[in-house]
């Protein structure tokens, strides 16, 4: 009787830790996809016409929880529910915010003071990834990664408007966002930036 209730025991165990690591395996890979959004996100601010016309020097990403209480109110009228994929700021204190609702990405211009400008021109085009599963990969992105990040694995991939792939690795604990163009030829690491914050409903 004791051996059969600690057989009982050790498949219940083993069952739970199996199920406690596709939790964990789950979660990382939606951090791993928040992380490559981010980075296209950050992308498309960066690359705007909009961007490049009315900020002053380099966008430098902020901690989205530090932007002015008039931008975020601004979201939450105007795009209740929405997700703030990135957020930046030029050498004038402007602020750049990029937002997703409904599958909609759009990026906002304010000025240093929180106050809306203007809508970015392409960003919504830029900014959008459309996931591709990691086994339709071409085959030089797996062998670049294999070769030059030990330790790391593709959780998630996703195309942008270009054709460009942004894939997201993950060692466990760090996430990169690797960008290789359409037929999977090395381009540049991303930057990851500060991602992730809900707008009110």
């Amino acid at each position: 009787m004791k051996k059969i209730l600690f057989l009982l025991t050790a498949v219940s165990g083993l069952f739970l830790a199996s199920c406690n690591q596709q939790e964990v395996n789950a979660d990382n890979s939606d951090d791993v996809l928040a992380s490559i959004e981010a980075s296209a996100a950050r992308t498309a601010a960066v690359n705007d016409t909009v961007t490049k016309g009315k900020c002053k020097g380099k966008l430098t990403s902020v901690d989205i929880a530090t932007l002015p209480a008039t931008v975020t109110s601004y979201i939450n009228a105007n795009y209740a529910g929405s997700t703030i994929k990135f957020a930046g700021k030029d050498e004038k204190g402007q602020y750049v915010v990029g937002v997703s609702l409904n599958s909609v990405e759009t990026g906002l211009l304010f000025d240093a003071n929180g106050a809306f400008v203007q809508a970015l021109a392409h960003y919504g085009k830029k900014a959008k990834l459309t996931e591709v599963a990691v086994a339709d990969l071409p085959a030089s992105v797996g062998t670049y990664i294999t070769a030059n990040y030990a330790g790391y694995s593709i959780k998630k991939a996703g195309k942008d408007a270009d054709g460009n792939i942004i894939v997201g690795l993950s060692d466990g604990t760090n996430h990169k966002a690797v960008k290789f163009d359409s037929a999977g030829v090395f381009k540049e690491e991303l930057p990851i930036p500060p991602h992730g914050k809900k707008g009110k409903k």
